[in-house]
């Protein structure tokens, strides 16, 4: 059994020790690390007696994906950053699949840090968002571009398909759910911004429109 490369390895681990900090310091994590929306929100009173407030801070667009919300949700994203991950960073390399994995994840917060915060400026409660599944969207995505064809299992329904077709059913959902607001708890924006600035990075680097093509690389002299 080959050994997972670097930073799928690292990345699980990191998720993982997050998940378990969560499990010993309760919802303290919570208040300074959730990507929350912009703006100042009361949450009580601290020990000093001062009222304590929460909003967006720019380390959440990271730190958020750290944290999840339950056994179910960390099991999920850590099967799929298992299963897919490996594979795209065999693909990309090392460095640009970090670079891929924590650009999904700062798109995916800041399109959920928008939507969050036009909610809360029009009346409702603060929500905060937390987990990897931004990332791990774009890493499904990046999966579909380069294994289009290989056969995959949903899970809800169980059907099998291409990798290609999933992500655009998925797409599809996400977007119908996140406009429709139905299934309120999961940030269907953050998995449609994971996917979107993975998409364009992916263009970017392959000199796709929207960007301009890229000139070759200049051959090396050897003297």
């Amino acid at each position: 059994m080959n050994p997972l490369p670097p930073v799928t390895k690292y990345l699980l681990w990191a998720i993982a020790i997050g998940f378990l900090l969560q499990q010993v310091m309760g919802e303290t994590l919570i208040v300074p690390f959730a990507l929350w929306p912009w703006g100042d929100f009361p949450v009580g009173y601290g020990s000093d007696g001062l009222p304590q407030t929460v909003g967006f801070q720019p380390w959440q667009l990271v730190s958020y994906a750290f944290l999840h919300g339950g056994w179910a949700h960390i099991f999920f994203n850590a099967l799929a950053l298992y299963q897919f991950g490996q594979r795209i960073e065999q693909t990309l390399g090392t460095r640009k699949y970090a670079i891929y994995f924590f650009v999904c994840v700062v798109g995916a917060g800041l399109s959920q840090l928008l939507v969050t915060s036009l909610m809360a400026s029009s009346g409702s409660p603060p929500i905060p968002t937390i987990g990897a599944s931004g990332g791990v969207i774009g890493l499904l995505l990046a999966y579909a571009i380069f294994f289009p064809h290989d056969r995959m299992m949903m899970i809800i329904p169980p059907v099998e398909m291409s990798a290609r077709t999933m992500v655009i059913v998925f797409g599809v959902i996400s977007l119908v759910l996140g406009i429709t607001g139905t299934a309120a708890g999961i940030a269907h924006f953050a998995h449609l911004g994971g996917m979107l600035f993975g998409w364009l990075l992916l263009r970017y680097w392959r000199g796709q429109p929207p960007f301009k093509k890229r000139p070759p690389p200049r051959p090396r002299l050897v003297r």
